[in-house]
């Protein structure tokens, strides 16, 4: 494996993944490089189903290992919702903004703390259909009032278990090191460091 698709059209999942894979000897593709703007539809059965079916999806249609990801923000006091429904909270359309603000919505009937998690499945998979995956998962809690302008999604009110930082108050180098995707990541390192091996 010399060359791997990052399986996403999120601009700002492609960052993020790039700088945590930057270091590798491989050469990183944006699937939009390749005229590849593929409409995955999400089944909801579980991340890793998604993952997998993204990675699949772009590894199959450019010939190349592709890795893809699906993660979700799993708040306590809502029985894990927004969960695997995370990117698509308060109805199609909706920017990130607004569905925070209809997060702590449904938060203020509840007392605080409100404790969540991120959760991140990541997928490696090659054009035959091959596969490897890795879980990250990062514990915090769900603030009322935004803070910090970094990162995207929820970032603004997910306050880091143990700091005084939520994840959109991070540097970039900071959430490549906290981040429930850079868990992820350094979790599927070895398992791409074999496959580059291998090819």
């Amino acid at each position: 494996m010399t060359k791997l698709v990052i399986a996403t059209g999120n601009p700002g999942k492609i960052q993020e993944l790039q700088a945590l894979l930057q270091h590798l000897p491989i050469t990183l593709i944006n699937p939009h490089d390749l005229s590849l703007f593929l409409q995955i539809e999400e089944q909801n059965d579980s991340y890793f189903a998604n993952a997998k079916r993204k990675a699949r999806a772009y590894a199959k249609h450019s010939g190349l290992w592709s890795l893809a990801d699906d993660s979700g923000l799993e708040v306590d006091v809502l029985q894990g919702a927004p969960g695997l429904q995370s990117a698509r909270l308060a109805g199609p359309g909706r920017s990130d903004a607004d569905r925070r603000a209809f997060l702590l919505t449904l938060l203020q009937p509840h007392p605080k703390p409100w404790t969540a998690r991120f959760r991140c499945v990541v997928v490696l998979a090659s054009p035959e259909g091959e596969i490897d995956f890795a879980e990250g998962v990062c514990e915090g809690e769900i603030i009322p009032h935004e803070r910090g302008d970094q990162g995207f999604g929820y970032d603004p009110i997910f306050l880091l278990k143990d700091r005084d930082k939520t994840m959109a108050e991070l540097t970039m180098e900071e959430k490549n090191r906290l981040s429930h995707r850079a868990l992820a990541i350094q979790a599927i390192l070895p398992m791409i460091t074999e496959r580059m091996e291998m090819s």
